[in-house]
């Protein structure tokens, strides 16, 4: 006779409490026969956020090593028929060998649902994957989840309050802290905002840190001469910078209040000075040079000059929304999410070390699409550009993406920005791409010994494949994953960060930085000036345009190295992600102490204020 205690983790509630599951054990041997329990059969163990009910199940014959453990919800008549979420299942053997079962998973009435033995198992796992399915958004762009509305989607995707109820008093008290830092970072913006050195700073510190690079040569659109500038100290030795938003160029803009809404493409020339101020010096607002497009520079009139500043905020609040924001991290991430589900089994490494990182954000793109960016969506309503102007700018975007241009460390180099002084976002992004890297490299290894088993990981070869076609359109520009561990080590690297640390760069700091609504307009009801001497104190573009898209979801908050859910079973895993929480808020420390010494903080890659995924 073979005995065998059976631990069964479930959601918190009194639905729960209420609920009959069967349960039978496989494993090498044989399996066992059905067995129901409930919360209250089993005796309530622990009541937190979650249940812990225990069982006793008997055999006539040991079972050998589980492999699988089956679980049915019994139907329920209504009002009681619901879905239940159960968390994970552990089995004790007689013999005192512990299986663990990672389930994380909503059952539906009568259906029977079979989950393996947690122990990672890296290829050619034969076990169904989730069911989800690619959709065609808009062409040229990435695909997404082939959901209309959100009960499309798969339970385990969307919000929940379940799920969120472990998280809610330590993001309450999250919240409570990017209350008090908006009012400080609020009334800094309203002083200083017409500032050259502050106008300068938000490009290297600000939402989006993506468009400055050094200029060796201007381009032959933008013809300043010697004599429209002045720069101080050692002039133009690499001391030269550039932002071209020739990307926004012929965007499609619309009417607001019935009033046609203006949106520049402007070209920015910027000087470091020997104090390291990062300062403009000429903005042209317009891509081809011409008479009535004249080249702004910081010597002329204080009102002129502030216009043309005003003008590149603009330019800049669509850019950094609509490509920095929305398509490098949020479609992005879900191309990743998609794919993951579609091709990975759950006991595969590769979904444990991932889908953290892929926490809800399925849910809030689904959203986002609809409320936000559609024809009748809050974006079209209260910024320059239209839903179609919106959609051609993404696909001019995405083309130029590229695998190489998502890792930070070859971004920053391309871009020449390597010495930049003061830049925050290059320092704490290059230590948190260097901690993520070293986190997932030790769990690859650990699964991975040779180049050999990458390429024989059928699985693995497949989401790769998927992320290349329906993410990037199959473009031979994009760069390709070679199959070597160190190559892999990277492009999950990269997945980790554009999902978690990326996004946070250009998501966290909207609200500081946008409620002053000057300094970020979202349209203007003028258009760019055609010549010097006409702005005066008077003019004004920001009429009936005072609404800011700013808002931040922090009530789901799971900070980046935190793991509710237990998917690796094996110590060494464990032992890795016990060691990526304690760097993490080793970096944590050493930014707080950076920030001391800082005229603003520069907070949005503090690894306890990001988010694991683009959930909000």
């Amino acid at each position: 006779m073979q005995t065998y205690s059976v631990k069964v983790f479930t959601g918190y509630s009194l639905l729960n409490i209420l609920d009959i599951i069967y349960v039978k054990l496989v494993g090498k041997d044989g399996e066992s026969d059905w067995t129901w329990f409930s919360a209250l059969s089993g005796g309530v163990t622990n009541v937190s956020f979650f249940q812990e009910s225990t069982l006793t199940l008997t055999c006539e014959e040991s079972l050998g090593d589980l492999t699988s453990v089956d679980l049915q919800k019994q139907w329920r008549p209504w009002p009681l028929q619901r879905q239940g979420f159960v968390e994970k299942v552990e089995v004790t053997s007689s013999e005192e060998k512990v299986f663990k079962f990672p389930i994380y998973h909503w059952m539906k009435r009568t259906k029977v649902y079979s989950f393996c033995e947690g122990k990672g198992k890296s290829y050619n796992v034969t076990i169904s994957c989730a069911s989800s399915s690619w959709k065609v958004y808009k062409e040229g762009l990435p695909e997404c989840i082939d959901a209309d509305k959100v009960s499309d989607l798969l339970s385990e995707v969307q919000f929940s309050s379940t799920k969120n109820n472990t998280f809610f008093f330590a993001a309450f008290l999250k919240y409570r802290m990017c209350l008090l830092l908006l009012a400080v970072f609020l009334e800094y913006v309203k002083q200083h905002w017409k500032e050259d050195a502050f106008f300068g700073y938000q490009f290297l510190n600000g939402v989006n840190p993506m468009m400055i690079r050094r200029c060796d040569s201007l381009p032959e659109n933008f013809p300043v001469t010697d004599d429209m500038v002045t720069l101080e100290g050692n002039g133009k030795n690499g001391n030269i910078f550039l932002c071209d938003y020739k990307s926004v160029d012929g965007m499609d803009t619309d009417k607001i209040n019935n009033k046609v809404q203006y949106l520049a493409a402007p070209l920015v020339l910027f000087h470091k000075t020997p104090a390291d101020e990062l300062k403009p010096v000429a903005i042209q607002l317009k891509q081809i040079p011409a008479e009535d497009n004249p080249i702004f520079v910081s010597s002329d009139s204080e009102y002129d000059w502030l216009l043309a500043k005003i003008f590149v905020r603009s330019a800049e609040f669509n850019e950094y929304q609509l490509n920095s924001h929305l398509l490098l991290t949020h479609l992005l991430a879900e191309v990743f999410a998609v794919a993951l589900l579609r091709n990975m089994p759950k006991v595969h490494p590769l979904y444990k070390l991932l889908i953290p990182h892929t926490r809800f954000t399925l849910h809030i793109n689904l959203l986002g699409r609809k409320r936000l960016i559609s024809e009748d969506g809050s974006f079209p309503l209260f910024t320059a550009a239209s839903a179609e102007g919106m959609a051609k700018f993404m696909q001019r975007s995405h083309s130029a993406v590229t695998y190489e241009s998502l890792c930070i460390k070859d971004d920053i180099k391309e871009r020449g920005l390597e010495s930049v002084p003061n830049f925050y976002y290059r320092d704490d992004g290059f230590k948190l791409w260097d901690i993520i890297e070293k986190f997932v490299k030790g769990v690859l290894t650990y699964y991975y010994k040779k180049d050999e088993e990458i390429k024989r990981d059928t699985e693995l070869q497949e989401y790769i494949k998927s992320i290349f076609e329906h993410g990037f359109g199959s473009r031979e520009e994009t760069g390709e994953l070679k199959s070597t561990v160190d190559e892999l080590v990277k492009f999950v690297t990269m997945v980790i960060f554009t999902s978690s640390a990326q996004h946070a760069a250009f998501n966290n700091g909207m609200a500081e930085y946008g409620s002053w609504m000057p300094n970020t307009p979202t349209s203007l009801q003028k258009p760019p000036p055609t010549k010097k001497g006409t702005v005066t104190e008077q003019t004004s573009c920001f009429k009936n345009v005072v609404r800011s898209l700013t808002c931040q979801t922090l009530s789901s908050q799971v900070a980046l190295g935190r793991f509710p859910h237990e998917h690796f079973t094996e110590e060494v895993p464990c032992r890795l992600m016990r060691q990526f929480r304690a760097e993490l808020d080793k970096l944590d420390k050493e930014i707080d102490d950076k920030n001391k010494k800082r005229k603003l903080p520069y907070m949005y890659l503090k690894p306890t204020l990001m988010e694991n995924s683009a959930a909000s």
